[in-house]
């Protein structure tokens, strides 16, 4: 049923309909994939009609691929590539083969996933995907986090398993742009990208339905050299090589292929790792540090005169101030909950603008005093109420994410 690379004058009814399937559901999840924000209206109209989905939704799905509009979308790819392949087989019946045409449909495939798994490799490498644990995150109790945090926190904690796991991506990528190693490139790409999405699936991460295709593209790839594989690795015997078919055959059309290649994959790694390296030292975890960074734990808190005992029912004592980013800080209350606020330092007045990220205000409105590194004090107004709050810096290797480090040698397994 799956067709080789190889020129066949004379396909089997199976082999073409297989190839009519594919190309056209990959081709037409590509293009939606950019375009399906275009076709709103009616696939509304279709979701409402055929699913029964009248309930509000929004088509970008703020960071998520799996919103309610992405399924929709992939309800109308199955349903439009059902009715074109009927249109098409019926139209087409008497073409004996589709040599050509599904040369350029491997090669659409080969460019997406190249492209893709170059970037998410990139990123992994330079660790933005997953960053390292925020102090925010040190203080969360592990119950607290989503199935979606957790994953986040367990990949962000090591620099060298994200390097590894992007190198793996990255290598994948690299090894589909020669076409006599694009079955080796398909090969890991699928073994990369199946655990990326039984993650996804396993940890509730929503990008279920990219990581899926991702694997099924790749796996289209790889089943066209299915036969070696099965001659080599399960049946021992020995295996012939494949005389590719090539649709254009001017040896000049192939060199400029290849300097192409060349050319643009310099190109996209000098972008990518200069747009990693800024990312790295802007937000990542090379970044410059706060001048207050760091977790400050309260030890006196008086609000209006009034100081209040440290009591775990109590939402306006706060627990922790904590710095980590330039111009935001977290408080932390008595009760677990937290707010963010717009954090900004002047270090030669030791002024500070301290207010909530929902409101604005244009002056310092707090005192501070730093001169004994470990002991912050604020002192200022606050949403109407005069504070005076003295804290204590936390040492983040009491911590044992932050403390327990690597070894070679383990004499009992350090499981806490």
């Amino acid at each position: 049923m799956f067709k080789n690379q190889e020129y066949l004058e004379q396909w089997s009814f199976s082999q073409k309909l297989w190839f009519r399937f594919t190309a056209t559901y990959f081709s037409l999840y590509i293009c939606l994939t950019f375009t399906a924000s275009l076709f709103e209206v009616p696939f509304r109209w279709m979701a409402s009609t055929c699913l029964g989905i009248n309930y509000a939704y929004d088509v970008s799905g703020y960071g998520s691929g799996d919103h309610t509009y992405a399924y929709v979308t992939l309800f109308m790819n199955v349903l439009l590539t059902g009715i074109l392949v009927i249109i098409w087989t019926v139209l087409d019946r008497k073409r004996q083969s589709y040599n050509r045409l599904f040369y350029w449909f491997l090669v659409l495939l080969r460019v997406v996933l190249i492209f893709t798994m170059c970037f998410y490799g990139a990123v992994k490498i330079f660790q933005i995907q997953f960053p390292q644990p925020s102090l925010v995150r040190l203080l969360e109790p592990l119950g607290n986090y989503s199935p979606m945090g957790l994953a986040w926190t367990y990949m962000g904690y090591s620099e060298g398993f994200n390097m590894f796991t992007g190198f793996m991506e990255v290598l994948g990528a690299l090894l589909l742009i020669p076409r006599r190693t694009q079955t080796l490139g398909a090969f890991i790409v699928m073994g990369v990208m199946t655990h990326v999405a039984i993650m996804n699936f396993m940890f509730d991460i929503p990008v279920k339905l990219m990581s899926s295709h991702l694997v099924g593209m790749a796996a289209v790839i790889f089943f066209t050299d299915i036969r070696r594989f099965v001659n080599v690795f399960i049946q021992n015997q020995p295996t012939k090589s494949i005389n590719y078919f090539y649709p254009i055959k001017h040896k000049t059309y192939h060199k400029s292929i290849i300097w192409l290649k060349a050319i643009v994959l310099s190109l996209f790694t000098v972008l990518i790792c200069v747009f990693g390296y800024q990312s790295e030292r802007e937000r990542g975890h090379k970044r410059q540090k706060p001048l207050l960074y760091g977790i400050w734990e309260t030890s006196n808190f008086i609000k209006n005169g009034d100081t209040l005992p440290p009591l775990v029912t109590d939402d306006e004592r706060w627990r922790y101030f904590i710095s980590d980013y330039k111009d935001i800080a977290t408080v932390k209350f008595m009760d677990d909950q937290k707010e963010n606020y717009h954090f900004t330092i002047d270090s030669i007045t030791n002024q500070i603008k301290l207010y909530p990220i929902k409101s604005e205000i244009g002056f310092s409105n707090f005192t501070y005093d730093n001169s004994n590194p470990d002991i912050l004090t604020l002192e200022g107004i606050l949403e109407q109420d005069t504070l005076q709050i003295i804290m204590r810096r936390k040492d983040l290797n009491s911590f044992e994410l932050k403390s327990r480090g690597f070894h070679w040698i383990n004499e009992r397994p350090y499981n806490r």
